[in-house]
């Protein structure tokens, strides 16, 4: 049985660019269940403090609702499309590059491999995935012009069941803090006469599970 899921002068201008255009992704409508995922982001101008904003979006999985120990299974995560904004506060939004969306291998398994297939409106740059330290790390370049409609290629996760017997493998984000994220990008944003970079971090905040597969 398939479980399915529900589903980023100059200091003033700076923090409001920050607000408004860093985190003014919105989900677009999708007619399949998704896991709704609130970020908690904080977004660091070049000048003045840190800005905190929530990010909505939502995502879709799949995984087996069981699982033989030993066997060997696969978990997908797609996240929905958002739309990037043209403009926000009165100042335009260049593009956003170097995201970074990072998932923890599941406890109770074994990493196999990591694929991504799908995604669209993501740049000209390719989007890799690769698995390090037990973090599942998906990397889309860039960059993605303001205004434009991404959504994000889905992710299979190849998996082992290594838990014992009645033990669940959860499926879910990285991160439970800004220093510990689990979705990282820069946007580039035009205030005034001057383009500047804002780094940003988030994590979810609440963290959902989406998928939970309980080893036979």
């Amino acid at each position: 049985m398939k479980r399915p899921a529900r589903r980023i002068g100059l200091l003033s201008l700076a923090g409001g660019v920050v607000a408004a255009a860093t985190f003014a992704l919105a989900p677009l409508a999708s007619a399949a269940a998704a896991v709704p995922v609130s970020f908690d982001c904080q977004g660091k101008p070049p000048i003045g403090a840190p800005q905190q904003i929530k990010l909505d979006t939502s995502i879709q999985a799949d995984a087996p609702a069981t699982v033989a120990a030993g066997a060997a299974f696969e978990a997908v995560l797609t996240p929905d499309p958002m739309q990037v904004p043209t403009e926000a506060g009165g100042f335009s939004v260049n593009n956003l590059r170097d995201l970074l969306l990072k998932v923890p291998v599941p406890a109770n398994s074994t990493f196999v491999s990591a694929t991504l297939t799908g995604g669209s409106g993501l740049g000209n740059g390719t989007p890799v995935v690769a698995q390090v330290g037990g973090v599942v790390n998906v990397t889309i370049p860039g960059p993605i012009a303001g205004g434009s409609t991404m959504q994000l290629p889905a992710l299979h996760l190849n998996l082992t069941a290594s838990g014992a017997a009645g033990s669940t493998v959860e499926t879910k984000l990285a991160g439970t803090s800004y220093d510990d994220s689990a979705l990282n990008f820069t946007a580039n944003v035009k205030a005034g006469f001057f383009n500047i970079d804002v780094p940003t971090s988030c994590f979810a905040n609440p963290s959902p599970v989406f998928t939970t597969s309980t080893i036979g």
